[in-house]
C-alpha cells in the first residue's frame, strides 16, 4: 500500500464520503424520530399493512413493523439504503481506477515507481473505508437518535441495528469486489459503469422479482441481495453467518483477481 496515495484518494474523495455518510445519517435519523408516533399505533398500522397483498410487502420488507428494528429495516435498509450505497459503491470503484486510466492520470501514478499491485491495493483500502465511514455515520446517528426519542421499554437492541449494518456493510463489500474488478479492467470509465451499474441493477431485479413473483422465487437464489435482509436480522431470522462468509468470499475473490488482472494488463498510457 501506498501511504502518500491513500491520503491524497481519500482527500479527493472525503466530501463524497461525508456527503452520502451525513445523508444517511440524517435520514436514519428522521425516520428514528417518527418512530415513538407510529409505536402507539403499531397495532392498527399491522392491520393496515395485513390489506396489502403478500407479495408487495415482501418486496418492501413490510411484513412487520412492530419494532424499532423492524420498522428502521422496512423505512430505510430493505430499500433507499440498497439504492443509494448501491450507487455509492460502483460509482466510487470506477472513479478509482478506470476513471484513472481513461483521464491518462494513472501514467502520472506509475511515473512515481509505484507498483500497479500497491495502486490497486491503495484503491481498495479507500474504497472499504468510504464503505466504513458511511456505515459508522449511519450506525451512531440511529443509535444516538433512538436514545433520545425512544423511550425505554421499546428501545433501540444495540445488537440487531448493529447486526443491520455489519452485514450491510459486507454485501457492499462484495458489490465493491466486482464493481473494482471491473474498473481493473477497463480503459473507458463510461463503459466499465455501465457493466458494474448494469450487474448491481440486475442483481437487484432478479430480488425483486423472486419477492414479488413466488412461483420463481427461487430467482432470488442468483442475486447477492436476497442474502441480505434486514427485516429478517431484526426479528432474528436471518442467517447472518452464511450471508457474511459469502460476502466477504466474493469481495475478497473480487479484490484479488482484480490486482492480478490490473498487474498483467496492457495499459494505454
Amino acid at each position: 500500500m501506498s501511504i502518500s496515495l491513500y491520503k491524497q484518494m481519500m482527500k479527493t474523495n472525503m466530501k463524497t464520503f461525508l456527503g452520502f455518510g451525513i445523508g444517511s445519517a440524517i435520514y436514519v435519523s428522521l425516520m428514528t424520530s417518527l418512530f415513538p408516533m407510529l409505536e402507539d399505533n403499531i397495532k392498527e398500522i399491522d392491520e393496515m399493512i395485513a390489506i396489502f397483498p403478500d407479495a408487495l410487502l415482501r418486496a418492501l420488507g413490510l411484513e412487520s413493523m412492530g419494532t424499532y428494528g423492524q420498522y428502521i429495516a422496512a423505512e430505510y435498509y430493505g430499500l433507499f439504503y440498497l439504492f443509494i450505497l448501491g450507487v455509492f459503491t460502483v460509482m466510487i470503484s470506477i472513479h478509482l481506477i478506470a476513471r484513472l486510466v481513461d483521464q491518462g492520470s494513472m501514467a502520472y501514478l506509475l511515473s512515481t515507481r509505484v507498483s500497479r499491485s500497491k495502486i490497486v491495493r491503495t484503491q481498495i483500502l479507500v474504497l472499504v473505508s468510504g464503505l466504513f465511514m458511511i456505515h459508522l455515520l449511519t450506525f451512531i446517528a440511529g443509535f444516538i437518535a433512538a436514545e433520545f426519542v425512544i423511550d425505554t421499554d421499546s428501545s433501540i437492541a444495540f445488537g440487531e441495528f448493529f447486526q443491520i449494518n455489519f452485514v450491510g456493510f459486507l454485501l457492499f463489500y462484495a458489490i465493491g469486489g466486482y464493481s473494482l474488478l471491473i474498473s481493473a479492467l477497463f480503459d473507458d470509465e463510461k463503459n466499465a459503469f455501465a457493466l458494474a451499474g448494469g450487474i448491481t441493477f440486475i442483481f437487484y431485479g432478479i430480488d425483486m422479482v423472486g419477492k414479488i413473483v413466488p412461483d420463481i422465487d427461487w430467482v432470488r437464489n442468483l442475486s447477492l441481495f436476497s442474502l441480505y435482509e434486514p427485516g429478517k436480522i431484526a426479528s432474528g431470522d436471518a442467517n447472518l453467518w452464511l450471508s457474511s462468509l459469502v460476502f466477504l468470499g466474493i469481495g475478497i475473490i473480487g479484490y484479488t483477481v482484480a490486482i492480478f488482472m490490473f498487474r498483467k494488463r496492457n495499459l494505454p498510457l
